[in-house]
């Protein structure tokens, strides 16, 4: 395994990181638990979580994972070997169900934090993750930026940070990240924490050959300000391992909940037939060569992989033995200029 540091922290984190969102629907606790040992044998110590998984997010499985975590800790003692992030869900409703006044203002904050933190059987949260901005921006698979005259949000960088300072002050969190954040939220995040607040260590968004949105503006300031990225969907939802190349494979994320469209429009899945072709040409799979592309940027603290079996854990966890040559690495490139960001 190979290891970076949290940015702006003495924190060791593997560079590939376990995340867990599919554990109570498409994964059970006793899976769960077994993906947890074998990454953890193989030199993963950095675990991913958040308050409104399992996902697709439902009122009878929010919190199922962390619950999946904690019923690992309480069983092992293994708190000092990991380092736990977690994340607390902004407005959508998508997650009303979790509470009645969502936002990260104090009181939902320290509900959030609470209740995570008894789910999680643990008294302190290494990386606490703001899941998503709370005013209207481009996430979520959305390319551009809408500007509405009419919404109501005003900057509270600010006061985001004085809540989420009382917690660290409480030792209930170490450090702060960000998910699914524009360079504007970040540089106005650092832009406050100037003011004896904490700073942004992370940001988690997505990133992976069909969606490189981030290079566009946030790497220059992941580079310049020191904030690391932890990209989400490597895999592209599983499509960059090429399985669904010949139709959705039933069974499968994209089988189970037909509403993840975010990789299969006609331009991503003709990028995704183009680096399936390339990773041949180099007796790689597809999956290696997509993980190792993110695996292997200046700007990536650790990579997040996710997987529903055994074999796809140990797969995604080799990818970190596999290196891009710089001729592999040109051909991505021209890939990616000729059909740039198909799936943002």
């Amino acid at each position: 395994m190979k290891y970076s540091k949290l940015p702006g922290t003495d924190v060791k984190v593997s560079k590939i990181c376990l995340g867990s969102m599919t554990w109570g629907q498409q994964n059970t606790e006793a899976e769960g638990h077994e993906q947890i040992d074998y990454a953890l044998d193989q030199g993963v110590n950095f675990i991913d979580t958040a308050e409104m998984y399992s996902v697709p997010a439902k009122p009878e499985t929010q919190g199922s994972t962390e619950k999946f975590i904690g019923s690992w800790l309480k069983k092992t003692g293994r708190r000092d070997d990991i380092v736990l992030a977690s994340k607390v869900a902004g407005p959508a409703e998508m997650v009303s169900h979790i509470r009645e006044d969502l936002g990260f203002h104090k009181e939902a904050v320290s509900d959030a934090l609470h209740k995570s933190l008894k789910r999680l059987e643990t008294d302190y949260i290494d990386l606490y993750q703001l899941h998503w901005p709370e005013r209207n921006t481009n996430f979520f698979g959305k390319r551009g930026y809408d500007h509405s005259e009419e919404e109501e949000w005003e900057d509270n960088f600010h006061e985001i940070l004085e809540v989420l300072d009382g917690f660290i002050k409480e030792g209930k969190i170490r450090y702060i990240g960000l998910s699914n954040e524009t360079a504007y939220g970040l540089m106005r995040f650092l832009e406050e924490s100037k003011k004896g607040l904490p700073r942004i260590s992370t940001v988690q968004n997505p990133y992976n050959l069909l969606n490189r949105k981030d290079e566009i503006g946030l790497t220059e300031i992941y580079h310049r300000e020191n904030v690391g990225l932890l990209p989400y969907s490597p895999l592209g939802m599983g499509t960059l391992s090429g399985k669904h190349l010949n139709g959705i494979q039933k069974n499968t994320r994209l089988g189970l909940f037909p509403q993840y469209k975010r990789y299969s429009n006609h331009q991503a899945v003709e990028a995704t037939k183009k680096y399936y072709q390339l990773a041949a040409k180099y007796e790689m799979s597809l999956t290696h060569l997509a993980l190792a592309f993110v695996n292997d940027q200046p700007f990536v603290t650790s990579n997040i992989i996710g997987a529903t079996s055994m074999e796809q854990l140990k797969e995604n966890i080799e990818s970190i033995n596999v290196e891009l040559s710089d001729g592999i690495l040109h051909e991505i490139n021209e890939i990616h200029n000729a059909i740039p960001n198909p799936a943002p």
